[in-house]
């Protein structure tokens, strides 16, 4: 019998995803994969760190090993801004308002991070990132430039 892992989401599309992904994996995945929703402070500080603490918080919660996920998006006009906290930037101001963050900038790279991190209860973790490099089009130009 395969033992538990336990994927903390309440996105139903992210769950979807990383079923798919397992699948593929087949003979090779030696889980049994179950999701629960779990609410997990926001937590702040560097993503690689927010990542791992959320996962910890997690296994402590649910009592077995524990699958999370978590996103950020980097501008490097903004020196990073807003990284792991995309999810309120959009919450506050939308795509117009990051695009019109990125208006007054030259440089529209960016850089998005996903970070899976895998919690064995108590014991240890296995962190991987993932980052896709950039370039954010579309961003309307400031009049006189």
């Amino acid at each position: 019998m395969a033992k538990t892992l336990t994927f903390v989401t309440g996105n139903k599309q992210k769950l979807l995803e990383v079923m798919e992904i397992v699948k593929k994996l087949s003979g090779d995945f030696p889980y049994a994969l179950v999701s629960k929703k779990i609410d997990l402070p926001e937590l702040q500080g560097e993503p690689e760190k927010i990542a791992i603490e959320k996962a910890r918080l997690a296994a402590k919660e649910v009592g077995t090993a524990v699958l999370v996920e978590d996103t950020s998006l980097h501008f490097n006009a903004l020196n990073g801004l807003p990284g792991p906290y995309i999810k309120w930037f959009l919450e506050k101001i939308g795509h117009v308002g990051l695009n019109n963050m990125l208006a007054a900038y030259v440089d529209k790279s960016a850089y998005a991070q996903v970070r899976t991190c895998k919690y064995y209860y108590l014991y240890s973790y296995t962190i991987i990132s993932i980052t896709v490099y950039l370039w954010i089009f579309g961003i309307p130009r400031v009049q006189g430039r």
